[in-house]
């Protein structure tokens, strides 16, 4: 069985993803073995209150990178957004950022 904290790496703090707020929607970074299941039960258990409604998950890709003579790629990783039902509890971590 994985953690919770295995599941969930951390929240996404952009300017795209605080726009989605308003819509009861949140973004994370999952692991990439996750699946849409595992990632609504961890945010349920993680932030207690709160009632998942929908996942939808995004594979992004490595980007090249170069470092001045050095040429690498960043990771790829996996892109979760949440969105909660309205009876549901909003996520206190994202209130303050707005």
């Amino acid at each position: 069985m994985k953690f919770v904290q295995d599941i969930i790496r951390r929240p996404l703090i952009t300017e795209r993803s605080m726009d989605m707020i308003g819509e009861r929607k949140y973004a994370f970074e999952v692991a990439k073995d996750a699946t849409k299941p595992e990632i609504a039960k961890a945010v349920e258990a993680m932030f207690e209150g709160t009632k998942v409604a929908a996942v939808n998950t995004i594979n992004m890709k490595a980007k090249p990178k170069r470092m001045r003579y050095l040429e690498g790629k960043t990771s790829s990783w996996k892109k979760a957004i949440v969105t909660l039902t309205e009876d549901s509890k909003t996520i206190e971590f994202f209130e303050g950022m707005n």
